[in-house]
Formats: C-alpha cells, sequence, structure tokens
C-alpha cells in the first residue's frame, strides 16, 4: 500500500473510530425522520404515603380535639389502601368507634371527600355506595391530600358525625402544612 493510500485509510478509520465515540455516525445524517421507540411501562409505581409520624400527629391532634370538648372517641389513620397506620382509642371510647373509625377513614380516602357529603350521595333504593364492604357513610372521615388521596383520618364515638368531623379537621389542620 502506498504511503498517499495508508493517510487516506488510516484517515478514514480514525475518523470512524472518532465518530463512534462521539455517536456521529452517517446514519444521524439521514434525512428521513425515525420514530423515537415509545418508553415501556414501570413495572413498579411509587405512590405517596403518610409518614407514621405524621400520621401519628394528626391522630393525636384529633384525640385531643375530642377530649378538649369532654367526647371519648377513637382515631384511625389509613392509607391509600386501607391499611390502618395508627390507632388511638381515647379513655371511655365504646368498643363499636374502633372499626367505625377505621371504616370512616376508609371511606374517605377511597373517595377523597369527607364522608359527611358522601352519606349524602349514599342514598337511594337497591344497591348503593352504601353495600362496598369495608366503607361507612356517616360524618367523621376526612382525607389527606398530596396531590392526590393518600390516607383518611376517621373518628368515631362523639354522640354526632358533625363532632367527629370536627375533631378529623383538627387532625388533617394539624399536618396540612407538612403535606405542601
Amino acid at each position: 500500500m502506498k504511503t498517499n493510500t495508508r493517510a487516506i485509510v488510516g484517515t478514514l478509520v480514525g475518523i470512524g473510530v472518532l465518530g463512534g465515540a462521539t455517536g456521529i455516525t452517517v446514519a444521524q445524517a439521514d434525512p428521513t425522520p425515525q420514530q423515537a421507540p415509545q418508553p415501556r411501562p414501570a413495572a413498579v409505581v411509587q405512590q405517596p404515603v403518610l409518614s407514621v409520624d405524621a400520621a401519628t400527629k394528626a391522630a393525636q391532634a384529633a384525640l385531643d380535639a375530642a377530649e378538649a370538648k369532654g367526647q371519648r372517641v377513637t382515631v384511625s389513620i389509613v392509607d391509600r389502601a386501607g391499611n390502618e397506620r395508627v390507632q388511638l382509642t381515647g379513655d371511655g371510647a365504646g368498643p363499636q368507634s374502633v372499626e367505625s373509625a377505621k371504616r370512616k377513614a376508609y371511606t374517605a380516602v377511597a373517595w377523597g371527600k369527607p364522608t359527611s357529603e358522601l352519606s349524602e350521595q349514599a342514598g337511594g333504593q337497591g344497591a348503593t355506595l352504601r353495600d362496598i364492604p369495608g366503607t361507612l357513610f356517616l360524618a367523621g372521615g376526612v382525607p389527606v391530600s398530596a396531590g392526590s388521596p393518600i390516607a383518611g383520618i376517621g373518628v368515631a364515638g362523639a354522640p354526632s358525625g358533625d363532632l367527629d368531623e370536627e375533631f378529623a379537621k383538627a387532625g388533617l389542620q394539624a399536618v396540612q402544612a407538612d403535606l405542601r
């Protein structure tokens, strides 16, 4: 091979190596637009969860609000799936309040609305929202949202749902600033 030919071949090989290392290739110079590959859906999805510290803070605030008014209640904090994160049962709270608080919390997070609003919508003849297992459409449950519902706070045991909801809202207010 002549010296000129070697120089030309060497230069072309060098350009090819340099182009491959920098990602510049002849195919990229093709004026025909090509579709970008579509991303595959993720196999794992992460969802926000109210921390146990925040759940405890909310539950304690709700219980404190109830006790300040002389009410004996149970407070339940559940995650989006209805798993109980925290439960506080005040001194003297009735045994029925434990399950009621959990079901109110679950109902609030499942629909993303206070249970007082849902109870108005749940009436009617035949099958209704009330027939869904694990739900309770009585006032006293409020959702906790961080863009979408991530938890529910349920309070049960006061003589009225309005009081239960007032206490649940006190719990929500205790963590509201931490959600932003």
